[in-house]
């Protein structure tokens, strides 16, 4: 009977576990939107990136981690790669704080990837 009723515990806490949407557990992705405009906006400021050398057709955004750290909140990390018409990339890292709801809760950092070691 104790195996039994361990087997029946086991089996519906799986079918919960499974049940539960990957926003819930990794948080939002905010791929193409805050992290993708903002870092954009600072590379220009920073005189890195210019909009009109930009193919927005081609821009990618990747979360790379997001950790939760409140009942709906989670710190995440992106990598944001900006393609140039010219054909370079310029790339950056953006970390900010998120929630299901909003995904500009904290100031964003940037920072620029200035070469891959591989």
């Amino acid at each position: 009977m104790t195996r039994f009723v361990l087997v029946l515990v086991l089996t519906i806490s799986l079918n919960v576990v499974a049940q539960i949407k990957p926003a819930e557990r990794n948080g939002p992705d905010c791929s193409g939107g805050y992290p993708t405009n903002m870092s954009q906006a600072q590379l220009k400021n920073a005189g890195l990136l210019e909009y009109a050398d930009i193919d927005f057709t081609e821009t990618q955004t990747v979360r790379l981690a997001s950790e939760k750290t409140g009942s709906n909140r989670w710190h995440q990390v992106y990598l944001v790669t900006f393609f140039k018409r010219s054909g370079g990339t310029v790339e950056a890292i953006a970390i900010h704080d998120a929630s299901s709801e909003e995904c500009s809760l904290s100031d964003i950092e940037v920072f620029v990837v200035s070469r891959h070691l591989k």
